[in-house]
């Protein structure tokens, strides 16, 4: 192909959720409480709980409000420190700010993954929670993590909103820890253009962050848990109305049965893309972990021997002149990935590694519905832009 694909445009949304938006239209049920028994907010955290294996589920606003809710529902005193890898989206430290909580950074990896050594000397007396965020879909060692979390007794909430899919041994990725969340925005797996979801197994958990999510007097009744404990938190906790929408729940439905199917087209795409960018000798894609079966919709990549922050800039752009746009996370000055743009957090020291990874780390869209095509059209356009800067360089040098 001679055009660059368009990597923006999600799949189109399912023909099954156009009749339900007329019915919700023509009936105005929108709010999940008002509606009748069933109403598509219930429907859909019954089927994502049972699609997870997780006992219970609560669709909200945002993956940003679940994790705001997870943090409340544990219960945390303010001024709480929670454990978080320094590399990851900025709603992750502003949901525990949020919280009235303090977040502590942890260094993280040139393959994108908790520094293990780090996360051991942080995680001391001090820390009352983890949030694990599964940035970009890349699993740290849940194995060492929850090993260290468990015998200490602290909490582990993981932010899975790029790992909808993803397994560790097998195992769902947001079912390992107390709390698992995942985002429905557009560059997500299942799309509906905001929206989030948390699961759990832990009946005291999800009825505190019912209440709290906005299900005032007993509409905690529709979702049709058997517990106690709503009763027992009825009237002692806040309501922060974070609740999704029936519309919005009517559009993620019938996406469900196509997850399975994106997870296993999105794998093959970014393995067919990284296996042709690690032919370059400029350009690195760090391999998954032993026990972890990715679902990507995006690749990430390493420059290698790009040894100033001009270099970098001169790669974004000659993949920019071919029709590809290339997010390398440290060189913009506002950008959301990048711990030291997070000034509302305070000073965390300077974490040289994960700044120093961030610097050359690459971010490019890779959506599941590429066809091969497209696929190589991208993959040939991030390799003749480091070619170009390199050949640049040595001929300058030479």
């Amino acid at each position: 192909m001679t055009e660059a694909p368009n990597v923006y445009d999600a799949e189109p949304i399912p023909e099954a959720a156009r009749a339900e938006i007329d019915r919700l239209l023509q009936s105005g049920d929108l709010f999940r409480y008002t509606a009748a028994e069933d109403a598509p907010v219930t429907l859909l955290e019954q089927e994502f709980a049972e699609l997870l294996g997780a006992k219970y589920a609560l669709a909200v606003a945002s993956c940003s409000a679940a994790l705001f809710l997870s943090l409340k529902a544990l219960g945390l005193p303010r001024g709480a420190r929670v454990l978080i890898p320094a590399f990851t989206f900025a709603a992750v430290p502003s949901s525990i700010v949020h919280a009235d909580c303090e977040p502590v950074l942890v260094e993280v990896g040139t393959n994108y993954r908790i520094d293990m050594a780090d996360f051991e000397a942080k995680l001391d007396d001090t820390i009352s929670a983890i949030m694990i965020s599964h940035m970009r879909g890349h699993t740290s060692d849940m194995d060492a993590i929850m090993k260290l979390a468990e015998a200490r007794g602290i909490p582990v909430i993981e932010d899975a909103a790029h790992s909808l899919g993803t397994k560790w041994h097998g195992q769902n990725i947001g079912t390992i820890g107390k709390i698992g969340c995942f985002s429905f925005q557009s560059y997500k797996m299942l799309n509906a253009g905001e929206g989030g979801i948390l699961i759990t197994d832990d009946e005291d958990i999800i009825a505190r962050a019912i209440i709290m999510s906005g299900a005032y007097e007993h509409n905690w009744k529709k979702h049709k848990m058997v517990t106690d404990r709503f009763a027992f938190w009825q009237n002692k906790l806040p309501l922060y109305n974070t609740r999704l929408s029936n519309i919005s729940a009517a559009i993620i439905r019938p996406q469900l049965n196509e997850l399975a199917r994106r997870v296993r087209d999105g794998l093959a795409n970014h393995d067919y893309v990284a296996d042709q960018l690690n032919s370059s000798a400029w350009l690195d894609v760090p391999p998954p972990l032993a026990p972890e079966d990715r679902a990507p919709d995006s690749i990430q990549f390493n420059l290698v021997g790009f040894e100033t922050d001009g270099e970098a800039k001169a790669f974004q752009d000659a993949a920019k002149k071919r029709g590809i746009s290339v997010q390398v996370f440290g060189l913009s000055d506002d950008n959301a990935r990048a711990f030291w743009n997070w000034q509302f957090i305070g000073d965390q020291g300077p974490l040289p590694q994960t700044r120093e990874m961030l610097m050359r780390a690459c971010d490019v869209r890779l959506p599941v519905r590429l066809k091969r095509p497209e696929l190589d059209y991208i993959a040939n356009a991030l390799i003749e832009a480091a070619a170009e800067v390199k050949d640049l360089k040595q001929a300058v040098g030479s």
